[in-house]
């Protein structure tokens, strides 16, 4: 045999080891396109996530909670939470101006990493620099994560991504039902006749967000008016102001994030004169497991539309049964099921009436 064709049937073999390597690597994977335009390979059958933020990964545990290695918060002592995922490391993320743990999301080994948009996360600007440093795990682009105008695509993304469509329809079913009830019937409200709301952030609740800002999204949307004419806070949000702001803007409403300041506000004598204190007209955001109004804004929001409608104008929305959509949703999307006592529970620590749930 001539060197010659030694040398070409050495190169054939080659040739067809390359190609039986690829068939063999594309049926275990799929190249997909993801939601900032990126192509990426990833594992055809995705079991291990981990995410950089809160919103995507809350998007991950409503889709699919069995396939989260890792948190960027801690569910330990949360309620309404099932037992076997209470347990998940806090791997800590890129939120509120925090840098990510490469080694650690690196040793941890998932099949993928979400990046996801967030108030202070630009996705398209740092998703090459990530995914370089976390190779050879693929980093996967998420947006509007955080944008409860447009949840279904980010939704339908994820459903697609971890093979879980009919659990993202049915997720988008929920939310679709209760953002079109409710911006349907704030929409004609005239401008002059919104209530003023204040969102009251902080132990001394001197702490807000304007309506610019993706935090107080949900007071917008619904048919409130925001009161902080303050400039927008990076790193997370949460402006400081001073009392005295808030008697000029002298809100109809309060919406309160920390329980000690909802405690104290009615008894404190400098906000007496303030016409949501007067009124008592104070209500105080669930946040177990995850914040209904805020923190983070992300998918987690959708049950804080009903509520906030029913905190907002009671009368329009009369005929909400708030109680069987807190009982739907939390069902749906955490995967536990609220007794009547719970939801009771619920409603009552916010500062509305008990009603009965459907």
């Amino acid at each position: 045999m001539t060197k010659s064709l030694i040398r070409g049937l050495f190169v054939l073999l080659l040739v067809i080891a390359a190609t039986s390597s690829s068939l063999v690597y594309a049926a275990d994977t799929k190249t997909i396109t993801d939601m900032t335009g990126r192509s990426v390979t990833v594992p055809a059958e995705i079991n291990t996530v981990l995410a950089t933020s809160p919103p995507s990964t809350e998007a991950v545990y409503m889709l699919d909670p069995d396939v989260l290695i890792g948190l960027n918060f801690d569910l330990n002592n949360s309620k309404y939470v099932p037992e076997k995922y209470k347990s998940l490391p806090n791997l800590g993320g890129q939120q509120m101006g925090n840098t990510l743990n490469y080694e650690t999301y690196l040793a941890m080994k998932p099949d993928i990493i979400l990046l996801g948009s967030g108030p202070d996360i630009d996705v398209t600007g740092t998703i090459e620099d990530m995914q370089k440093k976390l190779n050879p795990i693929p980093v996967v682009g998420t947006i509007d994560s955080t944008n409860a105008t447009a949840y279904g695509p980010s939704i339908t993304f994820l459903g697609e991504l971890l093979n879980k469509q009919d659990k993202a329809a049915e997720l988008n079913a929920f939310y679709d039902k209760v953002y079109k009830t409710v911006t349907s019937k704030v929409a004609d409200i005239p401008d002059e006749k919104k209530i003023k709301v204040y969102y009251a952030e902080g132990p001394d609740g001197l702490k807000t967000d304007p309506a610019i800002s993706d935090h107080a999204q949900l007071i917008t949307v619904c048919g409130g008016k925001n009161v902080a004419e303050v400039n927008e806070k990076g790193g997370g949000g949460m402006t400081p102001v001073s009392f005295e702001q808030v008697a000029s803007w002298n809100p109809e409403l309060i919406i309160a994030g920390d329980s000690r300041f909802y405690k104290s506000v009615m008894t404190d004598p400098n906000w007496k004169d303030i016409d949501a204190v007067k009124n008592k007209k104070v209500y105080l955001i669930p946040n177990q497991p995850f914040g209904w109004i805020d923190r983070p804004p992300g998918v987690n929001r959708i049950i804080g539309i009903p509520w906030l409608a029913k905190v907002f104008y009671p009368d329009q929305f009369s005929d909400m049964d708030l109680g069987g959509l807190i009982k739907e949703f939390y069902s749906t999307f955490y995967h536990y099921d609220l007794s009547d006592d719970e939801v009771n529970d619920i409603i009552t620590g916010s500062g509305l009436s008990s009603e009965k749930t459907g």
